[in-house]
């Protein structure tokens, strides 16, 4: 088959290099892609957010299967146009992908499912806001109710703080949704869906705070893991059971059934799994971590959920071991980052046993050069025997990269790597509550980490 992956980022990239793996798979596109893309696939450019250029382009190219990586353009609506136009895509219509698009018609559909999730308030009005926060107490959890890139949640003991980013919010003509505050590790599990039948992939572990410890504000996502040895057995099938088939089945009852990927971001507290959002198309960087131990091919996976031909009962296949994704990001980052800076070295790292680099936001300068691009410019993935393995594969790649001014985080995985994550109520160090700056508390052990300050 012939595919045409829309999208620019690190998500994209490790989908392409996942699928040119694919015996199925004879040729790949990607558009807009960046300068790794462009290294490894021919690439068109393309505003991913008109519906109508990306149907001309998946027509010019006589692609067989359109994958949209980015929520925006599922927003925009264009998996509705490629499906008008008879082009099989993988990504939802743009209601279905309102189960990311708005947090308010999340929950909504929640509700109306019977999915455990936590207590929430969705306004756009201050004096609201502010009976949320007496309401649910501290730590206050304050999320923007529309796209955010990830970077739209709040979670603080500062009620001043908390405040000013609902003001902020609702100033731009936004709502927002106050929610309770939930405790226990944070899990990201990926669920592909034809409309009418769901397959989980494995579940992951993703690091959105920039700083070491869970400190520092959110980011789009610093690194990831995969396996969670530390869940509980069956952990993938109750996600299934209780959120992803219900969810799906509500959508479908509705007149919008969601095809594409539901991407599950839960909260494993000490009163059960709870939800925490929804997004409608893989995460980043978790992605990179799944697919890097995907074993089963992609590209007949997303061709047959795009074609409603998804089948429950074929187990897939994965290699053993783990992976590690490790994101470097440019100066400044994930305020407004610095972009320009010459990038070296990346020949060296992926010469490291089991480790490649993955191209988020890159590009070529005028005299060639490979330079940033972006805010998370690149991710190192490795694998190993174990997460200890993929861990010192990967850090050991970083370490020939070289970016002015970059930075990133070295605790990638490290707790669950010495067995140090552990549930509420089974040996878990207590939640503490955040600092002002969006960590936790000075004093808050790594494995304090929480699902809500990783949103």
């Amino acid at each position: 088959m012939k595919v045409l992956v829309v999208g620019p980022g690190g998500r994209e990239h490790a989908m392409i290099m996942s699928l040119l793996r694919d015996p199925h798979v004879s040729e790949v596109h990607a558009a807009p892609g960046n300068a790794g893309i462009a290294r490894d696939v021919p690439v068109h450019p393309l505003n991913a957010q008109d519906p109508d250029a990306v149907v001309a382009l998946a027509r010019e190219l006589a692609v067989d299967l359109v994958v949209v990586g980015p929520e925006a353009p599922l927003v925009a609506g264009v998996a509705d146009a490629l499906t008008e136009a008879g082009i099989p895509v993988f990504g939802p219509s743009r209601e279905a992908a309102r189960i990311e698009g708005s947090k308010a018609f999340a929950k909504e559909v929640m509700a109306a499912a019977d999915v455990p999730t936590a207590r929430a308030v969705a306004t756009s009005d201050l004096a609201q806001v502010r009976e949320a926060f007496e309401q649910f107490g501290a730590p206050y959890v304050v999320k923007d109710d529309g796209l955010a890139a990830g970077k739209g949640v709040v979670v603080t003991d500062d009620r001043e703080r908390a405040e000013a980013h609902a003001r902020e919010c609702l100033d731009a003509g936004g709502s927002v949704l106050v929610e309770e505050f939930l405790d226990g590790p944070e899990v990201s599990l990926f669920v592909l869906s034809d409309g009418t039948h769901v397959v989980p992939l494995q579940p992951a572990q993703d690091f959105k705070r920039v700083r070491d410890g869970d400190r520092g504000p959110n980011t789009g996502g610093m690194g990831a893991y995969t396996p969670l040895d530390w869940l509980p057995e069956g952990f993938a099938g109750e996600v299934v059971e209780r959120v992803a088939r219900p969810v799906v089945d509500e959508l479908r009852r509705r007149g919008t059934p969601f095809t594409g990927v539901l991407f599950c971001g839960l909260a494993v507290t000490s009163q059960g799994m709870r939800v925490i959002e929804f997004n409608a198309r893989f995460g980043d960087p978790e992605t990179q971590s799944v697919l890097a131990v995907l074993e089963t091919p992609l590209g007949q996976l997303l061709l047959d959920a795009a074609t409603g031909r998804l089948s429950e009962e074929q187990p897939l296949e994965w290699e053993p071991g783990a992976a590690v994704t490790i994101v470097l990001a440019a100066h400044n980052y994930p305020g407004a980052p610095r972009t320009g800076d010459v990038i070296t070295g990346l020949e060296d790292a992926a010469r490291e046993e089991d480790t490649w680099v993955v191209h988020a936001g890159t590009a070529r300068d005028a005299a060639g050069n490979l330079v940033s691009a972006g805010g998370r410019v690149l991710a190192v993935v490795a694998r190993g025997a174990d997460l200890g393995e993929a861990r010192e594969r990967g850090y050991r790649g970083m370490e020939h990269i070289t970016l002015d001014g970059s930075h990133h985080r070295t605790d990638i995985a490290l707790d669950a790597a010495h067995g140090r994550v552990a549930l509420p109520g089974v040996g878990a160090a207590s939640s503490s509550p955040a600092d002002p700056d969006g960590g936790t508390g000075a004093d808050a052990p790594p494995t304090a980490r929480t699902a809500e300050e990783q949103a």
